[in-house]
């Protein structure tokens, strides 16, 4: 039963970023709401929520900072360099098969890109910033995981959307059991990024 209850999850998931892509474009803030909504839902009604079941009773939402549109960026990933293949350890020891294959450059700071290295694969963009381990988890937030369909989608240029206001924690957070690989010391910023998803 859990491996179609994760199925379902996903499949919610996936539903929830295809109708924030949607919106996005229209009302970035409209997005915003409807991306919390969809995520509090799941974290505190779906049998594949991070949340064990006591944490799911008392569950009412999961803290973010109000939206801020200057956090919101596009930006091509710079491929220009060599590609280099990592394995990362996860929050539990775990190890994680990655590929460094690109850059981008935002007016906070630049970001490692990385490939998922396992089988289905995905885009991963984790980071840390000056709030991580005191206003957010210590082993940092995603921006980008298209394996679990958190994709903000493109421009019509072909820019990634980067919207820190859409930034999450992964599961870990919220439980040891769960296993994350975590953002590497190439993708900490260096001021804080008070946008998306907090810690209570």
């Amino acid at each position: 039963m859990a491996w179609l209850d994760l199925l379902g999850w996903r499949r919610e998931a996936s539903a929830l970023y295809a109708r924030v892509r949607e919106e996005l474009p229209r009302d970035p803030q409209a997005a915003h709401q409807l991306w919390q909504t969809g995520r509090n839902a799941l974290f505190g009604h779906h049998p594949q929520s991070p949340l064990d079941a006591a944490a799911r009773t008392a569950f009412t939402a999961l803290p973010c900072w109000p939206y801020d549109p200057a956090l919101a960026f596009s930006a091509r990933v710079d491929t220009s360099g060599p590609q280099e293949r990592l394995t990362v350890p996860s929050s539990t020891g775990q190890d994680m098969p990655l590929v460094r294959f690109g850059q981008v450059t935002l007016p906070v700071g630049t970001l490692d890109v990385y490939w998922i290295d396992v089988y289905g694969g995905g885009v991963f963009l984790p980071f840390r910033d000056a709030t991580s381990g005191q206003q957010s988890y210590g082993g940092g937030r995603y921006l980008l995981d298209t394996a679990k369909s958190a994709d903000l989608g493109s421009t019509a240029a072909g820019e990634l959307r980067l919207d820190f206001n859409f930034a999450y924690h992964p599961s870990c957070f919220y439980d040891p059991r769960w296993s994350c690989p975590l953002a590497r010391p190439q993708n900490v910023l260096g001021g804080p990024v008070r946008a998306g998803e907090r810690a209570g």
